[in-house]
């Protein structure tokens, strides 16, 4: 049978594709290091599992739910928005989706015509470009340039800038480069949207995951005017450590986000029952847990980022938040005769046993991503092993 087109011109996604390989690796028995996936570390903490459990021993999650979400769940969401974002919405303005990618998918899905244009910067999270296409619609990449931490301008924006622009995403903290917007700065980009009536999609799935004093200012905080046009992105997947309880969800103007329930409910239906009663309790819930993650989190950026900064032939902007490191490593492959990022990781892999993900699927084709969401040990061992198979592969 012939597949789609949809399906063909699809780009499977790096990050998974390499995790993968690493699992099948370790399964055979070899000792690998895996730096790839997109997650914390840490199991969900207790009070969130405990609220599941009760949930489950109540009877209450044997059901269907509201396809955009249950009461308690929009009522938490109200709640925090209020308290993260200074904003008041009601349940109308809210979808619970089956993860933050699901809410971006239907997004997307809900927004866009063939033909219409999202501005995307470079480097980008995997999945947005895809999810655009698979929408019909088509991805304009800007580039950030590593000297302004691989942020955009409006300067950068209008030169991409057409009549079919429909949509621009911004992504802070980023994934993969852990940079942040200034205030001023998304204020500018934001001020460029409301004028040509642009949407924005904040994707803040990040938001808490800061370091060392930095705070991620929100678009939607920032005017009334900006927070018409814009659709925030958020779940419980990083912040909570539970990445697979897959509870993510947006807010937004009511039509856009009727519209993406509409599609939820002839797709998935609803997010799972007891998913939705597990994310009551780490929005409303007590938040030291958190906190201690996130200072882990803290610890090992600034006890792994100068000896990664340090491995011959790399180039690294300090992340400011998530937990990744994005080194372009351009001279490193020189050193090495490589001229694809993507092989020399590969090798790195096959020759170390060391896991990383190629740059070429975040739109940075001298570059690799690197999670610091492992053991302090694991990460101080990997760049011993990165540096031997630089040395070792110099020509």
């Amino acid at each position: 049978m012939k597949l789609s087109q949809r399906v063909t011109n699809l780009e499977p996604s790096v990050t998974l594709a390499a995790t993968t390989k690493a699992k099948e690796l370790k399964a055979k028995g070899l000792d690998v290091i895996s730096l790839t996936v997109g997650e914390p570390d840490f199991t969900t903490p207790e009070n969130i599992e405990q609220a599941a459990i009760d949930g489950i021993k109540s009877g209450k999650v044997s059901f269907y739910t509201a396809s955009g979400g249950t009461p308690e769940l929009k009522s938490a969401i109200i709640e925090f928005t209020e308290k993260n974002y200074d904003r008041t919405v009601e349940a109308k303005n809210i979808i619970v989706t089956t993860g933050a990618k699901f809410a971006l998918y239907t997004l997307f899905q809900t927004i866009l015509d063939a033909g219409d244009e999202v501005i995307i910067p470079v480097p980008y999270w995997v999945s947005y470009g895809e999810q655009v296409k698979l929408a019909q619609g088509n991805p304009v990449f800007v580039y950030g340039e590593q000297a302004n931490d691989y942020k955009i301008t409006v300067d950068n924006l209008e030169e991409v800038r057409t009549e079919k622009t429909k949509a621009i995403i911004i992504n802070s903290p980023s994934n993969p480069t852990g940079m942040i917007y200034s205030e001023d700065e998304l204020r500018a980009l934001g001020e460029w949207a409301v004028r040509h009536d642009l949407l924005i999609v904040s994707d803040d799935i990040y938001d808490h995951l800061v370091y060392n004093g930095n705070k991620a200012a929100h678009l939607a905080s920032l005017s009334d005017e900006i927070f018409q046009h814009t659709v925030i992105i958020n779940g419980v997947s990083k912040t909570y450590s539970m990445t697979g309880w897959r509870i993510g969800y947006a807010i937004g103007n009511a039509e856009i986000i009727s519209g993406m329930t509409a599609i939820a409910s002839q797709s998935t239906s609803n997010p799972t029952a007891v998913s939705q009663i597990a994310a009551v309790e780490a929005l409303s819930g007590e938040q030291e847990t958190v906190e201690k993650m996130r200072q882990a989190f803290e610890e090992r950026l600034n006890t792994i980022y100068p000896k990664v900064a340090d491995l011959p032939g790399f180039k690294l902007t300090k992340p400011q938040g998530a937990f990744y490191l994005f080194p372009n490593i351009k001279e490193a492959m020189d050193m090495g005769g490589y001229d694809n990022v993507t092989t020399w990781v590969n090798d790195l892999l096959e020759q170390e046993q060391v896991a990383l993900v190629t740059g070429e699927g975040f739109g940075s084709p001298v570059s690799v991503r690197m999670s610091y969401s492992a053991s302090m040990k694991e990460l101080e061992e990997a760049v011993i092993r990165i540096r031997r198979f630089i040395e070792n592969s110099k020509k």
